[in-house]
């Protein structure tokens, strides 16, 4: 038997609101079998993904309009030398850099890093219209660069070419960067007329082949390396 809690009147099982004062019933059991909703849905929704033309279109038309503004800068407001050519050629050459992983990603490894190479030689180029002279670029920077990318590209083939693993990278790596600053100083002292002498990149070498030697050590013996990967977790 129930009561309006309002007026007091007897109810009847059946009646949903009082007729007496028309207060709704309410069945204190039932609001416990209710399932309570949350004000907030529970389907997961996803940020739509740029499109990689989007991205392309989007990355081009900032590194264009940033080198027509400078340019017209420099033309017009600011003509006391040509700097506005270190902003485009950085322009230039984050466009290269970004090709190969935005706009074309088909390009083969070999050729972007060539292209990389091309478009770093193009920008320190750029930079002797604000030098007296090209010298430095023709005689220093340009065989550098050349080398340093020759260096690039012999590492990729490398890691297409052979098994690859933290052990032989590290072997890679060092073993190049050791002719790096081998060839670096090499052309520095060719660029300024001295003796070809090795002094500050026999250090580096000496440093590199121990690190080779070791590398070659742990690759020739099996156990060795498989204690060295589990120590080290690779």
């Amino acid at each position: 038997m129930s009561y309006c809690v309002n007026c007091g009147v007897k109810l009847e099982p059946s009646l949903t609101e009082c007729p007496l004062c028309n207060t709704p019933v309410i069945n204190p059991k039932e609001l416990y079998s209710k399932k309570k909703i949350s004000p907030y849905s529970r389907e997961k929704g996803q940020v739509d993904v740029v499109k990689r033309r989007d991205l392309a279109i989007l990355t081009s038309i900032v590194l264009i309009a940033t080198s027509l503004s400078c340019l017209l800068l420099n033309l017009f407001v600011f003509s006391g030398s040509l700097w506005s050519l270190f902003i485009i050629g950085a322009c230039l050459l984050l466009f290269v850099l970004i090709f190969p992983a935005v706009i074309y990603t088909k390009l083969p490894i070999y050729i972007s890093l060539l292209f990389d190479g091309i478009a770093v030689g193009f920008y320190l180029y750029m930079i002797t219209f604000n030098t007296s002279s090209k010298e430095w670029f023709t005689g220093l920077a340009l065989p550098i660069v050349a080398l340093a990318t020759i260096l690039v590209e012999i590492f990729a083939l490398l890691l297409r070419s052979f098994p690859v693993s933290f052990i032989t990278t590290a072997l890679y790596f060092f073993a190049e960067a050791a002719l790096l600053c081998v060839g670096v100083e090499l052309l520095i002292d060719h660029y300024l007329g001295l003796p070809l002498h090795l002094v500050w990149s026999a250090v580096v070498l000496t440093v590199c082949a121990v690190i080779v030697i070791l590398l070659i050590t742990v690759l020739s013996r099996r156990r060795l390396r498989d204690a060295v990967r589990r120590r080290l977790h690779f």
